[in-house]
């Protein structure tokens, strides 16, 4: 069935679905520090961004410290490292996913698949901490591929000739790819947190 215009709910369709005010579809549900939803009213975890800020706590959402930006609102390449690098650095990859995915939505088109594998990689550590290895596995060879095309050459010059913000192109792919056969070959069982911590840029 067609949706109603204005991209609201139709006929048949669930009107109860949170919405955002253009009619999208949203998910309001709070969400644990992993990024799995919990039921509706639950108290959110309180290191969980689904609100920009902590409870109570103002700020400008626009705030690089911050891990979730509003529609529409960019951070810069370092802004959004720096802060991608601190939720990898506390545990909390799903965020740091969300982060690097929005860099990916705005970044020229010569580094989108840079992003877009800096945020595959974030989604491959959480699924590690979810417990799924088969996916923590996918991701992160997906996402090492991905980065990995963006490894400086001896001149100096990615092969893709884009700027890479100081990003360790070629030691984070090694170090994601390490990874995930480490976990193929043994599973989660063994890996402290120290080992579903990537470094994103140079020391």
């Amino acid at each position: 069935m067609r949706p109603a215009p204005g991209g609201g709910p139709g006929p048949g369709r669930d009107r109860d679905r949170d919405r955002d005010a253009a009619g999208r579809a949203r998910n309001a549900r709070p969400r644990d520090g992993l990024g799995r939803p919990l039921e509706r009213g639950a108290p959110r975890d309180h290191r969980d961004p689904g609100d920009p800020r902590d409870p109570g706590e103002p700020g400008d959402p626009r705030d690089p410290r911050e891990p979730t930006r509003p529609d529409g609102v960019a951070l810069s390449p370092q802004d959004a490292l720096e802060a991608a690098q601190r939720l990898l650095d506390e545990g909390r990859p799903f965020h740091a996913h969300e982060v690097l995915e929005a860099s990916w939505k705005t970044a020229p088109p010569a580094e989108r698949d840079l992003w877009q594998g800096l945020a595959q990689l974030a989604v491959g550590l959480t699924h590690a901490l979810r417990g799924n290895a088969g996916g923590a596995v996918a991701l992160l060879r997906r996402g090492a591929a991905r980065v990995g095309q963006y490894q400086a050459s001896q001149h100096g010059a990615s092969q893709h000739g884009a700027a890479q913000h100081g990003i360790d192109a070629a030691g984070l792919a090694a170090a994601a790819t390490g990874l995930a056969a480490r976990i193929d070959r043994d599973g989660l069982s063994g890996l402290t947190p120290s080992d579903l911590r990537l470094e994103l840029r140079r020391s």
